[in-house]
């Protein structure tokens, strides 16, 4: 339906032309409208196989273009056909000529209009300000694996795929299933002749998303509508069969609902007035069955509960301009630049990057840098609701002027020159009130080996460590014992302890000297540092003390007063 109408609207300015020829012609009628038709039903015919292939969306913009093409092509062989020693006749070219400037007035009218709709980008999205993010808990890790690693592990796997010669492994799409986060990918066809013999694809892969130990599995769930599919059996022709005004958003992603059956999920839009730019406040999502091709569209909100990622990433992206670089218009994202933000290309996903709050939700995280050349400080960081497209802007004090995500990456670079380890998939998350790079540390050939924990406002403040939870530990740690860090533990709350000494050591570390003891009867280790408790180094074996410290959770503490009975009293 969707190619037959957008065929048929092609060829309105030949018709036109047509019209036009057969009035002011010295040919008749009759002969004019007879030579038209037969020319009409070639062009409806080419432009059917083109629109076939291309599937252009029924815009303004994009027929407006089309109807030009046609009609230059077109009108020319029917004043050839009708006269062809004499077809530049003056009395018809004249009044064509005219319509082929005024269509071309209206296609430079609406490029215009692509770019001065933007003074109005920013009215079209719902955005919300916050001063920071709230602290990670001391429950919450704040990881997941990067989709670089995640792929490599699955296509180590593909050997378990029936036919695995038939298929290459597609779009790796982050949700939630159950209440597991897990990377969805499904194979694909390889080639045109692979479709021809296989027919269907032969189902998914799945491998968790926050365990690095974890490995992919494989279910068999045939599909036939798919993005490798030919023909009507591709998925995005299918949707635009359906809904031709529509313009999708990138390709459509593989989303598995709480029974394990795979759904293709397309974000569409209309355009604003007479343009192709995206109006963000009427986004929809159409969910199509791959086994029937059969498909619903809805609000990206009203979507079935199982869709995460019904605002496609691109989406995400676009809302990201939207809101930093167009906020006050095109002229002014060129000119002056007042209140311009970039946001950062360091996503996983067409420069953003998917991750999941504590309830569940998804949203896709990106970096605001400056306009300004050699500026690699961070303006704040945005949160956009992968379902409803609210974006929420970070921009407090604490977020402003902290290293963006590529000077987050190049410390990691730095680290390792010699292995040639990099930084992947950083996203800044709010660790005991401290803006924190969390960053994947992966080699040349995509194994993830390290993570990284790098303090925002202080490239030299860097934690590795080989598991997600030892890390952020570490982490923890050394923010407790850093002298200048008065923030690190306003965030938490910390609990009196009494006893006698049993062990103590003393080491030297870039924080100063570090004093840890164990009290009687008790196996936490307690840590505190000289220049917090000067008089600490000169603890010993049976000293009582009476401080306050903040536990962790592997059996370790840091202390943040003290007092050492005959010493501090």
């Amino acid at each position: 339906m969707g190619i037959l109408l957008a065929t048929l609207i092609s060829l309105i300015l030949y018709m036109i032309g047509a019209g036009i020829i057969a009035a002011v012609s010295s040919v008749s009628t009759g002969r004019v409208l007879k030579f038209a038709l037969g020319l009409f039903i070639f062009g409806y015919i080419v432009m059917a196989i083109v629109n076939y292939f291309v599937m252009p969306a029924v815009t303004v913009p994009n027929m407006l273009l089309i109807n030009l093409i046609t009609a230059i092509i077109l009108l020319p062989m029917l004043l050839f056909v009708l006269k062809p020693k004499h077809f530049m006749e003056k009395k018809v070219v004249t009044p064509l000529a005219g319509m082929y400037g005024l269509g071309l007035i209206i296609l430079v009218v609406s490029i215009i209009t692509s770019f001065t709709v933007l003074d109005n980008a920013n009215n079209t999205i719902t955005v919300h300000e916050e001063p920071e993010a709230e602290p990670l808990s001391k429950d919450e890790t704040p990881i997941t694996v990067a989709p670089e690693f995640a792929r490599n592990k699955i296509q180590k796997a593909m050997s378990v795929v029936p036919n695995a010669q038939f298929y290459d492994l597609g779009k790796l799409q982050v949700q939630q299933v159950g209440d597991e986060i897990v990377y969805v990918a499904p194979v694909e066809f390889s080639s045109f002749w692979k479709f021809i013999r296989g027919k269907e694809i032969a189902g998914y892969f799945t491998i968790s998303a926050t365990d690095v130990n974890a490995q992919p599995s494989f279910e068999e769930e045939p599909m036939e509508y798919t993005n490798s599919s030919y023909f009507h059996k591709y998925v995005k022709r299918v949707i635009y069969n359906q809904f031709p005004q529509y313009i999708q958003s990138g390709d459509a992603q593989l989303e598995v609902d709480d029974d394990g059956k795979p759904w293709y999920v397309q974000t569409i839009y209309k355009p604003m007035h007479i343009t192709n730019k995206p109006n963000l406040d009427a986004l929809r999502v159409v969910v199509i069955d791959p086994v029937t091709g059969d498909m619903n569209a809805y609000q990206t909100d009203e979507a079935p509960a199982f869709i995460d990622g019904s605002v496609s990433s691109e989406m995400a992206s676009v809302t990201n301009d939207y809101f930093g670089k167009y906020i006050h218009g095109w002229l002014n994202s060129m000119f002056g630049k007042r209140d311009v933000k970039l946001p950062n290309e360091s996503g996983t996903e067409s420069g953003v990057t998917p991750m999941f709050d504590e309830n569940g939700d998804m949203f896709y995280f990106t970096d605001m840098t400056s306009p300004k050349e050699n500026v690699d400080s961070a303006l704040g960081y945005t949160l956009i609701n992968a379902r409803t497209g609210e974006l929420t802007y970070f921009g407090g004090e604490k977020n402003n002027g902290i290293m963006d995500s590529d000077g987050a990456k190049q410390i990691v670079n730095k680290e390792f020159p010699e292995k040639k380890w990099e930084g992947s998939m950083p996203v800044l998350y709010n660790i005991d009130g401290n803006p924190t790079w969390v960053v994947n540390v992966l080699d040349p050939n995509g194994l993830h080996k390290q993570y990284a924990y790098i303090k925002a406002d202080d490239s030299d403040f860097v934690v590795f460590g080989d598991t997600a939870n030892a890390a952020l530990e570490s982490y923890r740690m050394a923010l407790s014992q850093d002298s200048g860090n008065a923030e690190a533990t306003d965030e938490t709350v910390t609990e009196s302890v009494q006893g006698t000494v049993d062990r103590v050591q003393i080491s030297s570390t870039e924080q100063g000297q570090m004093v840890q003891f164990l009290l009687e009867d008790d196996t936490t280790i307690y840590t505190v540092n000289s220049s917090k408790v000067p008089l600490a180094i000169f603890l010993e074996q049976g000293d009582h003390i009476d401080a306050e410290a903040q536990l962790m959770d592997n059996e370790t503490a840091t202390i943040e007063e003290m007092e050492i009975e005959g010493l501090t009293e």
